[in-house]
């Protein structure tokens, strides 16, 4: 299957009607009437010990939906954001309220970048030219993605869509359906895909969902790769419902979505680190969650998140 597209070439989701939320209307209607919980100013995390290369399923949780991934012995960054904030204007836009939990230097090499979606806090430019000028990794992305990625200097990004693999390095890379939409200006919604990723190598499955609304792609995703070792899931930016419904999941979806997967290990993600880009409290997505997985009978090991900079090896 393929991503639908209508008669304009722009994409859609599967049901049409479920990125009705997220129209400039919408957006616009919500940043006037909207009423978001305090965030603080800062957090100070403490400091984590920076990862290590290794042959074994590594993840290490940088920030947001940013994650730097070791599978079957290749380095993975996905979705890094290292700014300060997730906005096309310096100075403007949701600003962060913590440091990433490992520094872009830190990292002890990466083979490949996958960018999700062109979201400003998925697909940022000034860490892209960073994280080319370290390493020059080979790039994946959705389709209509390379050129935003060709203004950071990487130029020969390769291009999925729905279901589509790409082999590198002993990798297997599968971008799979999620919904959502795009955007980075008023003119471009939708002229490119969006997705997630599942990484398959050395016998080990991660699956990383990017950002999505509830939907019945989890299910169709856990026929195809019967063994996840370990799934990312958003569980912030939900509130308030009426608008975020369609494009995130709230906790109790994202358990919903774990059990749906058959994942052996969730960890939870896009939580925590912008002010302004969501209504909930800061702490709101990991105490809901919490409560989520006691309703579905899930362990908390099996879902749980990560503290910032952390690393987990399966």
């Amino acid at each position: 299957m393929t991503a639908p597209r209508g008669p304009d070439g722009r994409f859609h989701n599967v049901v049409p009607r479920q990125g009705a939320g997220t129209s400039w209307r919408a957006v616009w209607h919500w940043r006037r009437t909207r009423q978001p919980q305090p965030w603080p100013a800062w957090v100070q995390d403490p400091p984590q010990p920076p990862p290590v290369r290794t042959e074994a399923l590594s993840v290490t949780f940088i920030n947001h939906a940013s994650f730097y991934v070791q599978v079957g012995g290749r380095a993975v960054l996905l979705d890094p954001i290292w700014s300060a904030r997730c906005s096309p204007m310096p100075g403007f836009g949701p600003k962060r309220v913590r440091a990433p939990g490992q520094k872009l230097e830190a990292l002890p090499g990466v083979d490949l970048l996958l960018l999700s979606h062109c979201h400003y806090d998925h697909l940022d430019l000034p860490t892209l030219r960073q994280v080319r000028r370290l390493w020059q990794p080979a790039a994946v992305t959705g389709l209509g993605n390379a050129r935003h990625l060709a203004k950071a200097g990487i130029p020969h990004a390769h291009e999925l869509d729905w279901w589509q693999t790409h082999h590198s390095g002993g990798l297997t890379i599968t971008y799979v359906p999620a919904q959502h939409f795009s955007a980075r200006t008023p003119w471009d919604r939708n002229q490119a895909l969006w997705g997630g990723f599942v990484i398959q190598g050395g016998g080990q499955t991660l699956y990383f969902a990017a950002d999505s609304g509830w939907c019945g792609h989890f299910a169709e995703i856990a026929q195809r790769f019967p063994r996840i070792d370990c799934a990312l899931i958003p569980i912030g930016a939900y509130e308030p419902r009426g608008f975020m419904r369609f494009q995130h999941m709230n906790p109790e979806e994202a358990v919903q979505a774990h059990l749906a997967l058959g994942a052996r290990r969730s960890l939870g993600m896009h939580y925590g680190t912008f002010a302004g880009l969501t209504d909930e409290a800061i702490d709101a997505p990991e105490r809901d969650l919490a409560e989520a997985r006691l309703k579905h009978g899930v362990a908390a090991d099996a879902f749980t998140t990560l503290p910032f900079g952390a690393t987990l090896t399966l």
